[in-house]
């Protein structure tokens, strides 16, 4: 059934997990253990794809603009004395860079993103919020995967490190100056294939026809009566976009649904969709604290249209759920009661690796 705001999922109520589910589960994961462990990133990434990289010189606020026009939320950064990829430039690195110059933007805005380079922002974004430890995190190396890793290796590389991709590299280079990246590597692209291999395994298949509700997967609402080790986070559209921030920064969500007083979906605000804010300098015309996720929503739209709101039923099979999350893009699910909209809970990609290996 389709609708203006999202699709939703509707299926058949499958056989719920018996008393033996532990064995089950046991029993699947050891199937996508085979296949993850058995297949190399090669397995996974086009054979011939663009990859945007971004010199670590360039003005932060000419990055963000190519970030904006591109639609990237995140590129890898070249560094030129080094002749390697030495970081991420990310959506959430914007949402920082406007927060440290909310106090003084009309003086600060458009010097600070003229004249600094994304290299020496990383470096102040180090000291202004590394804390003591400063130093250690100025020695840690990029994390990146090389192109004969395991699948296995890759997804918990990403998982482990609670980030969205992974930059891969080649395992040698034939010349020292060569370009060491191939690609970034994302855990919806390892979950198409890891769902096209399940479904040719009888054991697999079946389990697949689980109702997530049945499953201990995800995070949702108390009224359900599932426990979650975490608490579901929703905003309003009155709520101040700086604190809808807050919480996806502090929770490290790339989004959070928004709902009506009774709970009801109406959207969900992604953190990438700050980068909205680049376009012609909004972000030097407004201030956070006075801008509401409505208004902040209504700026996205202006500049990229409506979009889905992704969403799945309780009843909705973990296979449906599996083949929306490897989407693109795609990196939550809202769970709602299919007539009132109701946010009964929220599926992510994370949630579904940690479940998948375990």
């Amino acid at each position: 059934m389709s609708m203006d705001e999202g699709t939703i999922l509707t299926t058949l109520p499958p056989d719920q997990l018996t008393q033996s589910s532990g064995m089950q589960i046991a029993i699947f994961r050891h199937r996508v253990s085979e296949i993850l462990l058995h297949n190399t990133i090669y397995d996974v990434v086009p054979v011939s794809s663009k990859i945007a990289v971004l010199d670590a010189r360039i003005p932060v606020k000419q990055a963000f603009k190519i970030m904006h026009d591109e639609g990237l939320s995140l590129v890898p950064l070249w560094d030129d004395h080094q002749q390697t990829i030495t970081g991420m430039l990310t959506a959430s690195d914007f949402v920082l860079i406007l927060r440290k110059l909310q106090r003084n933007i009309r003086v600060l805005g458009h010097e600070e993103l003229e004249m600094h380079s994304v290299s020496a922002w990383k470096e102040a974004k180090l000291q202004f919020y590394g804390g003591p430890d400063v130093a250690a995190i100025q020695r840690r190396p990029l994390i990146h995967v090389k192109d004969s890793n395991n699948l296995m290796d890759v997804a918990l590389a990403i998982i482990r490190n609670e980030i969205s991709s992974v930059p891969i590299f080649k395992s040698s280079l034939s010349d020292s100056s060569g370009m060491p990246l191939l690609g970034l590597a994302t855990l919806p692209g390892i979950l198409k294939f890891l769902c096209s291999k399940l479904q040719e395994q009888p054991e697999g298949y079946s389990f697949l026809q689980n109702q997530i509700v049945s499953m201990p997967i995800g995070t949702w609402s108390p009224h359900i009566g599932k426990t979650s080790n975490r608490q579901l986070r929703t905003s309003r559209p009155t709520t101040p976009l700086n604190s809808c921030l807050d919480l996806l920064l502090e929770d490290r969500l790339s989004s959070i649904p928004i709902v009506d007083d009774n709970g009801a979906l109406l959207d969900v605000y992604s953190l990438s969709d700050i980068m909205a804010l680049a376009k012609n300098d909004v972000y030097t015309r407004i201030e956070l604290e006075q801008v509401t996720v409505e208004h902040a929503l209504e700026l996205q739209y202006q500049v990229n249209g409506r979009r889905q709101c992704h969403t799945c039923l309780s009843t909705s099979t973990f296979l449906e759920a599996l083949e929306q999350l490897s989407v693109p893009g795609v990196r939550r699910l809202v769970i709602i009661e299919p007539r009132s909209r109701f946010v009964q809970g929220i599926i992510s990609l994370r949630d579904a690796f940690t479940f998948l290996i375990g």
